[in-house]
C-alpha cells in the first residue's frame, strides 16, 4: 500500500522527494528495527485454543515447572478497586518466564460481574508481549480467552495430579459461569473417566442450562443439579469452586469424602476453619497469601503459613506427595502470570505460522 505524499517542505535532506514512491510497509518477517506491532483479536486467539485441551494442559505444566525452578520473575499483583464497588476490579499481571523460549509481558484484566446482566462477559483483558532482548512490545492480543483457558488447564492439571482415584465418581461444579464451564470441559477432556456431574449455582437457571448442555453434547453419565452447598461438599469426589465470591460462605468441609480434591479456583469461598480442615496446596505460596484470599486470611488469623504444604509443581516433580493424612486436598491457584505468558506465546507463535493477525507497521518509534 502506498502512502500519501508528504509535504516537500517538511522533508529533511535524507528523505526522498515527495513524488517518490515509498517502499511497501514491512511485514513482521522484514522489520529489522522492530517498529511494527502484531494485533491478535478474539477470533485469532480462539482459533488457536479450540480443541487443544490436553495440549494446553502440557503448556501449563511446563510453565509451572519453569517457574518452580526459579526461571521466572512474577511481581505481586496490585488490585485496582473503585470507590463504593466491592466486586469490581482491574488487575495488572506482569511477568517474565524463562526456559527454552523466554517471554515477558503483562495482562491487564478486569472483572465486572454485573456486566453479565447486560449480556457482556464478566471479564475482559488485553495481553502485551515484549521482546526479552530489547523490551519493545511485539504483540497485543485479546486476553480474556487466554485467561479463561489457562485457568481451566491449571485446574484440570491439578485434578490429574492430586486426585488419586482411578476414576472420578462425582465431579462437582460450584459456580456454573464461563470459568466453571471451561474447567469442567478440560477435566472431561482428560483421560480419566467421570461417572457423574453435580452442578450448583446461586442462579439455578445457570446450573439447569449447563446440565442440558452437557446432556446435549453427549455426556453419558448422570447429570444432576444440587440444591445446597452442603450436598455439593458431601457428594463430590472432585469439587471445583468457580464463583465470584469476595467473602467466604463455607465454614466446614467435615462431611467431604477423605479422598476428595477441592479445586478452590475462586480463592475466597472458605472460612479459616474450613481451610484448616484440608491438606492445602497452591500454585505459588507467596502469591496466594495476599489479596484477602481464604489462604491469606488463614495466615493472618493463625500467624502461620505452613498450613500450605507445597505447590503443584512440587508434586509434579516428586518433591511432595499428592496428599497426606486422611483429609481432603484443597488446591488454591492464585493464577500466575507465568501461565498467561506461556499461553500467549503459544498462541502468538501458532498465529504467526498460520498467517493470522493484523500487523501494524511502524507503530513504534
Amino acid at each position: 500500500m502506498m502512502r500519501e505524499p508528504l509535504d516537500p517542505n517538511s522533508l529533511s535532506p535524507n528523505q526522498p522527494p515527495a513524488h517518490t514512491l515509498m517502499p511497501p510497509e514491512p511485514s513482521p518477517a522484514h522489520d529489522p528495527h522492530r517498529r511494527g506491532l502484531m494485533i491478535l483479536g478474539a477470533h485469532d486467539v480462539a482459533r488457536q485454543l479450540q480443541g487443544r485441551e490436553r495440549a494446553l494442559m502440557e503448556v501449563a505444566a511446563k510453565a509451572y515447572v519453569t517457574h518452580a525452578r526459579g526461571e521466572s520473575c512474577l511481581p505481586q499483583s496490585e488490585y485496582l478497586r473503585f470507590p463504593g464497588k466491592e466486586r469490581e476490579r482491574i488487575i495488572p499481571k506482569a511477568g517474565y518466564l524463562g526456559g527454552s523460549q523466554p517471554v515477558a509481558g503483562i495482562k491487564w484484566i478486569s472483572s465486572f460481574p454485573d456486566n453479565t446482566r447486560a449480556g457482556m462477559p464478566r471479564a475482559s483483558a488485553v495481553i502485551v508481549l515484549n521482546d526479552v532482548n530489547t523490551g519493545r512490545p511485539t504483540t497485543v492480543m485479546e486476553g480474556s480467552l487466554i485467561s479463561c483457558q489457562r485457568t481451566a488447564a491449571g485446574a484440570a492439571l491439578a485434578a490429574r495430579h492430586l486426585h488419586q482415584q482411578p476414576s472420578i465418581g462425582t465431579l462437582g461444579l460450584f459456580g456454573c459461569g464461563l470459568i466453571g464451564q471451561e474447567i469442567l470441559r478440560f477435566i472431561l477432556a482428560d483421560t480419566r473417566p467421570v461417572d457423574s456431574v453435580l452442578l450448583y449455582d446461586v442462579n439455578r437457571a445457570y446450573s439447569r442450562a449447563l446440565a442440558e448442555a452437557l446432556r446435549a453434547k453427549g455426556f453419558r453419565g448422570e447429570v444432576a443439579v444440587s440444591r445446597s452447598r452442603k450436598e455439593m461438599v458431601a457428594r463430590s469426589d472432585v469439587l471445583v469452586f468457580a464463583t465470584s465470591a469476595v467473602k467466604p460462605s463455607l465454614d466446614s468441609i467435615e462431611h467431604a469424602p477423605a479422598h476428595a480434591t477441592l479445586l478452590h479456583v475462586s480463592l475466597r469461598d472458605f472460612t479459616v476453619n474450613a481451610v484448616l480442615q484440608a491438606d492445602n496446596l497452591a500454585d505459588d505460596i507467596e502469591h496466594v497469601l495476599q489479596a484477602q484470599t481464604s489462604a491469606h486470611r488463614t495466615a493472618q488469623l493463625t500467624g502461620r503459613r505452613d498450613f500450605v504444604r507445597a505447590t503443584l509443581a512440587d508434586v509434579m516433580e516428586g518433591r511432595a506427595a499428592p496428599r497426606i493424612g486422611d483429609r481432603p486436598v484443597m488446591f488454591h491457584p492464585f493464577g500466575l502470570a507465568a501461565l498467561d505468558l506461556a499461553f500467549a506465546q503459544d498462541v502468538a507463535l501458532r498465529c504467526a505460522d498460520a498467517g493470522q493477525g493484523q500487523f501494524v507497521a511502524e507503530f513504534l518509534l
